[in-house]
Formats: C-alpha cells, sequence, structure tokens
C-alpha cells in the first residue's frame, strides 16, 4: 500500500514536549487502546472511535447546536449542553456550526504525508537531540500508519521514539523495531490475574515482548517503565518483581518510575466516564519517588531514572 494513502486517527499533536524522549520533541497521540487500565491518562485515546466533544468553558449558550440537532443527539437541560453521541446526526455541520469552538472533534484522520508535514514544522528544534514520538492510546493498534510513518521520518534524519504496553501481535513489535531510536515499554503490573483486573488483560504478551526487546540487538534503546498509581502498582512487591524480571534478562536494562498523573481526572468528563478513585489522589514527593527508586536498585536494577 503507497504511503499517501494510509491514514491513521490523531487525537492531538504536543509540539516542544521535554518528557517524551531526548531534546524538545514532537508527540503524537494515536487513537485507540487494547487495554483499559483504571487510571487512564488519557481517556480521550481509549476507543478507536471519532467522537464529538463538548467544553462548557468555551459555550455562549446561543442555541445553534440544539437548533441544528434533528435526532437528539444534542439537547439542553439544567445542566447546560448534553451530547448523545451514538445519535446519527450531521456531526460535522453541528461541529463546524458552533460560533464559539465549544463542539469539536476528539481526533482527526490524517495521511502519513499529512502527519510528516505535520510535525516536520519542528524539525529545526529536532538538530539539537529533538525528534518525534509516538505515543497513545496504543500506537502500534495503527501499525500500518505507525510503520509508514517512522519510514518516512527516517528518510528526513528523524529520531524516532515510542511509547507502547506492547499487548499487540509480535510481528507488529518485530516490524517497527528497525525504525525506532528509542522504544518507552510500558510494565505496569507484574503479577497476570492483578494486570487483567486493572488493566484489562492478562499480561503473558507484554512480558513476551519485553524480553523479546531486551534480548535483542535494541537493548540499550529500551526503557522500562511503571507509573505509579496509589495501592495499585507502588507497591513494593510489584516494583521488585518487575526489577528482578527485566534485570535478569538483560542487567543494564533501563528502568524507568513515573509519577501519578492527577491532571487525568479532569478529562473523564470528556468522553462520558467515572474516574476510577472517588478522591484523586496527589502527587508523590521526591521522596517517596527516591524510595520507589531504591526498591528497584535493591532488586538488581543499575540504571534508573524517575519522573519526579
Amino acid at each position: 500500500m503507497e504511503a499517501g494513502s494510509i491514514r491513521g486517527t490523531i487525537f492531538d499533536i504536543c509540539r516542544f514536549s521535554t518528557h517524551d524522549g531526548g531534546g524538545i520533541r514532537t508527540t503524537v497521540f494515536l487513537k485507540g487502546c487494547p487495554l483499559s487500565c483504571v487510571w487512564c491518562h488519557n481517556p480521550e485515546g481509549i476507543s478507536t472511535r471519532a467522537r464529538p466533544l463538548y467544553f462548557k468553558n468555551k459555550c455562549i449558550g446561543c442555541g445553534t447546536c440544539c437548533r441544528l440537532s434533528e435526532k437528539g443527539g444534542v439537547t439542553a437541560g439544567e445542566k447546560g449542553i448534553q451530547l448523545s453521541v451514538e445519535k446519527r446526526e450531521d456531526w460535522d455541520r453541528i461541529i463546524e456550526s458552533c460560533p464559539a469552538g465549544a463542539l469539536v472533534w476528539d481526533s482527526r484522520s490524517m495521511t502519513v504525508e499529512e502527519a510528516v508535514e505535520a510535525v516536520m514544522k519542528d524539525a529545526p528544534f529536532y538538530k539539537y537531540g529533538g525528534g518525534v514520538t509516538l505515543s497513545g492510546g496504543e500506537p502500534l493498534l495503527q501499525p500500518e500508519f505507525v510503520l509508514a510513518f517512522l519510514k518516512e521520518l527516517k528518510k528526513q534524519g528523524i529520531h524516532t521514539a515510542i511509547e507502547t504496553a506492547l499487548h499487540v501481535p509480535t510481528e507488529t513489535v518485530e516490524a517497527v523495531m528497525p525504525w525506532l531510536d528509542l522504544i518507552y515499554a510500558d510494565l505496569k503490573l507484574f503479577d497476570s490475574r492483578e494486570h487483567e483486573t486493572y488493566v484489562g488483560t492478562p499480561n503473558d504478551r507484554i512480558k513476551k515482548h519485553i524480553r523479546l526487546l531486551l534480548e535483542s540487538e535494541k537493548r540499550d534503546a529500551v526503557v522500562i517503565r511503571t507509573p505509579m498509581i496509589p495501592k495499585i502498582t507502588d507497591r513494593e512487591e510489584n516494583i521488585g518483581e518487575i526489577s528482578r524480571f527485566i534485570s535478569g534478562i538483560y542487567p543494564e536494562a533501563a528502568y524507568e518510575i513515573l509519577n501519578y498523573n492527577p491532571l487525568a481526572e479532569a478529562k473523564y468528563h470528556l468522553v462520558d466516564r467515572t474516574y476510577f478513585f472517588k478522591e484523586n489522589p496527589t502527587r508523590y514527593s521526591r521522596e517517596a519517588m527516591e524510595g520507589f527508586a531504591e526498591t528497584a536498585r535493591s532488586n538488581g536494577v543499575k540504571n534508573i531514572s524517575m519522573e519526579v
């Protein structure tokens, strides 16, 4: 298939990022994820389907959207505008007619060429150690687009990175590996039953792919990540098991411990979801993060970093 005919569904392009790899980067967020983490930090990236979003803070109360709604997809009540996104409305017309930009699509379909053009606007910054990072959702859920996109970026000499949970077919992982300079791979919970409870699937496939990466020629370009989620992933036993697992495969394996992100809660009402925590926890202190890192070190990890 020609690269020009391959399309991807992208829900955000974040410019000037400094947290998704070295230097100043452009992070492309691809829609769709096979997991269902109860703490998901990007709930708008879970579903593969595009949907309208309503931003109450932008609404001027003109009623245009309600007047254009013919199937009950947009209604006004005591709580303001309500969307029923399953209704077969002419959503393009409704969204384009909103004078305040309070209604938007949560994502857009882009060709490989369009995506390359978008990220190459930041090319001057890539000269200083930056590049492009693919994230999500799960970017490898759109393998044809990702592979074609990565190949085009490498033609331009751009440093490429990916953030993946690896719950995808093995052939997908093997296909993209040669085109990546940096691979961030999540291992959130070591116990497979706990993983199924909180993430939605067993983790056998994920462990298999982590082993594949850490036994490959790319092993020094791989960083295993665990987000610290209160009372779920932050337990000493979990950090210790993950640390022993990855250091047992490759003693120099890189491991990164990510701080909890409390900002995700604010996104859930946009996609009609309820956040897992009734009381949103705060970020961990530096001392707490250093304690997690020490647990990893004491269980065999030599190369460790943490997000404070």
